[in-house]
């Protein structure tokens, strides 16, 4: 029986089998295939990676991708009419009509497509000048050749850009926050935003991104938002690269270079960036106290080899699966001398400090990600795995000298050595739930070691070690809606964080927390030229290794700076609306914000116990505080051959924190608080002039008002710039020269009452010439499948083959 069940079972599979086979048989005789072959229209040449879309009834049933060759075929098509749309980056695209019938076979034959001119005066318009694109949740500047001219380095163009400012020592602001975080194609960095802005040179800049409120999508790091700068990376066919060189005159020359390259062939593209900064800078500065009459003279001379350079390579599996890797390294070698001249009333007291500094550092970051595309239109799957390593080693030598013969010279030696490591792992999930409706999901893992080393032969002081170590553990998930006009995002993210600081093996601080980050917005299209938005998020900036570390980080005869262990994160809220038109020749965009600020960092000075003639800088937390501003920025074309950008940013502060004061009775000094209520003021302008089709002139202008402080009181900023550009070689060489502070009036001047009343200034090359070179070489000349969108640090969906 049961050999006769199993004879009946195997009769009955091979029926069904071959009943299987002469459905299959069916279907395939009932089903159709289009094919063709792309080339461009000007060149005759054979277009890959192009995208090739089936519709029918305006729905998109399938599609495919040409290949090396340009060819394409498109199988198993039912037996219906259909609409081919040819789809390629910077092209305008192409519709054809196939009507399948039985046993058809369809050849489109070769479809010759042109480049988009409207994309390509677009093109030419941002190589020229900078634009400002206002997006959902961020302000866009692509840099074009007026900013790369603004100076030679990232740091030197930043202050050309609305609400961005950077101080005399590098340090960079946002909205008048320096708690803004700064990343490079997306990724955080080991190294000091101040010192990595200097080494990125110009013309490695692609684009800027301020984000002012992140969504919970973004790490919640930097109370005033996220400075996102995005590299270049060519995307053409064959091999193309340009070659930069520039070089600031000022009181000595300053060469700066930049090298990017891309290959592209089948599915591989390869890339490289290259850049360097040489030179010497010099800066001055005073600090008079008005109680003694001592004057702090400072003469500080820097001498920095630095060079950036990444590399990596774009793997395109197949048309859903996408491999990239890349590497970014910094490296820089500097040596400085700071003199410090102290001179008293009484010139028995004057000393003079030399003080050399030696040091090099190492930043490597090593990257590898993995975008897959699901068949469901604009679904995706991102990976990211992140490895940053820092070593960097200080020397530094310290010699006083005393204008009294009865005080000997005393001199010792500092080095500071230091470590830290940054692994993170991301994934990034984008499910469309349909047509209008999107769901985020993602999570992530970052572990940061650090390990600082101090050694010392000067007798006062001790030798340390110093680890700061974070584990941070972090989920979101976002929700959004759009319609047709307005249009929501709700998200929050999730975040465990633990930090354990030790000195010497014991206890510095730990801390260990779960937070909550919500963030919403809103956006309203009154029209296709007028859209609101509103958004809110909640932040945090965390201190920082420098900010914590015990150890001094520099020293003079009058000001020690080291770190607060005991430090706290301080959190903020904040709400703006923004208001961008599209006007005829240009845009206007507007907005306002309010911030809540709760346990403030900030900079604090005050007496050393040791020596009450010497004054500590360190970090304390302020109490509560809030800030309101406004900011308007206009983008206008007034004729064929002027354009200007003019933008201006108002923010009002009100700050609570500890300042030192000495008592009138005792002659001792202790903290009381202060409350301050302050204005800043921040006006630019730029304007292009296209003299001839080849040759442009800009003029910019700049202006910082005062702005009060807690500790100190800031004096106000102004300077104009004024330059020229020619292109030649039919637009494929460009030389520029832009005159820095014409009238030489940049000056940070400062003064305040606490814990002494003194007043200072300090300045820097500011008045400059620099002069610039770009040529732009290659053979290949298409345009290809571009890199995911991981590189601006958005998640945004292609969507199926797309």
């Amino acid at each position: 029986m049961k050999i006769k069940l199993t004879l009946m079972c195997f009769i009955a599979t091979l029926f069904s089998l071959q009943a299987q086979t002469a459905v299959k048989t069916n279907l395939l005789e009932n089903t159709g295939t289009i094919s063709g072959k792309v080339i461009d229209k000007k060149t005759s040449e054979p277009l890959p990676y192009v995208n090739i879309v089936v519709k029918e009834n305006n729905k998109v049933v399938t599609g495919g991708i040409t290949s090396d060759k340009g060819t394409f075929q498109i199988k198993n098509l039912a037996l219906k009419n259909y609409v081919i749309e040819i789809q390629f980056i910077g092209y305008k695209t192409i519709t054809k009509s196939a009507k399948l019938t039985e046993n058809s076979s369809i050849n489109l034959n070769t479809i010759a497509i042109e480049e988009d001119a409207i994309q390509l005066k677009g093109v030419d318009i941002v190589s020229e000048r900078s634009t400002i694109e206002q997006k959902i949740d961020r302000k866009v500047i692509n840099v074009g050749k007026d900013l790369t001219t603004a100076g030679a380095t990232a740091s030197e163009i930043m202050n050309n850009i609305p609400s961005v400012n950077v101080d005399q020592d590098g340090k960079i602001s946002l909205r008048g926050n320096e708690n803004v975080r700064v990343l490079v194609d997306g990724r955080p960095s080991n190294i000091d935003a101040a010192q990595l802005l200097k080494q990125i040179p110009s013309t490695s800049i692609k684009k800027i991104e301020l984000i002012t409120n992140p969504s919970a999508k973004y790490n919640p790091e930097g109370m005033s938002g996220i400075i996102n700068i995005v590299l270049n990376k060519n995307a053409s066919d064959g091999f193309n690269a340009s070659i930069n060189t520039g070089l600031t005159f000022a009181k000595t020359p300053k060469i700066s270079n930049s090298l990017n390259m891309n290959y592209r062939t089948g599915k591989v593209n390869f890339f490289g960036t290259y850049g360097n900064n040489f030179g010497k800078k010099f800066n001055e500065g005073s600090i008079l106290r008005l109680d003694d009459q001592s004057n702090q003279m400072f003469d500080i001379k820097n001498n920095d080899k630095s060079h950036l350079f990444k590399i990596g390579m774009d793997y395109f599996i197949n048309d859903k699966n996408t491999l990239s890797v890349y590497t970014n390294q910094n490296k820089l070698i500097g040596d400085g001398i700071v003199d410090v001249s102290i001179l008293n009333p009484d010139a028995t007291k004057n000393l003079l400090q030399n003080s050399k500094y030696d040091g090099k550092n190492n930043d490597g970051t090593y990257n590898l990600a993995f975008k897959h595309l699901t068949k469901k239109e604009g679904e995706t799957l991102d990976l990211e795995i992140n490895q940053s390593i820092y070593s960097g080693n200080q020397d530094a030598n310290f010699r006083t000298t005393f204008n009294n013969s009865s005080i000997p010279t005393s001199a010792y030696t500092d080095n500071i050595g230091e470590k830290r490591k940054n692994s993170t792992i991301n994934l990034d999930y984008v499910n469309p739930l349909n047509d209008k409706t999107k769901l985020e999901l993602g999570a992530e893992t970052r572990i940061v070691r650090t390990e600082n080393n101090y050694v010392t032969n000067n007798s006062s002081l001790s030798n340390s070690i110093y680890n700061y170590d974070l584990d941070i553990y972090s989920a979101y998930v976002t929700f959004g809606q759009k319609f047709k006009k307005i249009g929501y995002q709700l998200g929050s993210r999730f975040e465990s964080y633990k930090v354990n600081a030790s000195l010497n093996g014991a206890t510095a601080y730990k801390d260990d927390y779960i937070t909550l980050y919500p963030s919403a917005s809103i956006t309203y299209s009154l029209s296709e030229k007028d859209q609101f938005q509103m958004s809110y998020s909640r932040r945090v900036d965390r201190p920082s290794l420098s900010q914590t570390k015990p150890i001094r980080e520099f020293s003079t005869p009058r000001v020690t700076s080291i770190g607060n262990p005991e430090l706290e994160p301080q959190f903020t809220n904040s709400v703006e609306i923004n208001y961008t038109k599209t006007i005829e020749k240009g845009s206007i965009t507007t907005g306002v914000f309010v911030r809540s600020i709760n346990n403030e960092i900030n900079r604090i000075l005050y007496p050393d116990p040791q020596n009450q003639d010497r004054q500590i800088m360190s970090y304390g937390n302020f109490s509560d505080n809030t800030s309101y501003g406004f900011e308007a920025s206009l983008n206008y074309k007034i004729n064929s051959w002027w354009d200007i950008q003019p933008a201006i940013d108002f923010s009002s502060i009100k700050q609570k924190g500890l300042v030192s004061v000495l008592n009138s009775t005792t002659y001792m000094y202790s903290f009381a608080n202060k409350e301050v209520n302050a204005s800043a003021f921040n006006a630019r302008f730029n304007s292009n002039f296209k003299a001839t089709k080849s040759l442009r002139f800009l003029l910019f202008g700049f202006y910082r008002s005062g702005v009060d402080g807690v500790q100190f009181n800031g004096k106000e900023m102004y300077k104009i710039d004024a330059g020229g550009r020619y292109s030649f070689l039919k637009n494929k060489a460009t030389l520029s020269v832009r005159f820095n502070d014409i009238f030489d009036t940049m000056k940070a001047g400062f003064y305040g009452d606490n814990p002494y009343p003194q007043v200072g200034q300090f300045t820097w090359e500011s008045q400059s010439v620099y002069v610039g070179f770009n040529y732009m070489f290659g053979a290949g000349k298409n345009k290809s499948l571009q890199r995911k969108q991981r590189d601006s640090n958005t998640k945004e969906s292609g969507g199926g083959l797309f």
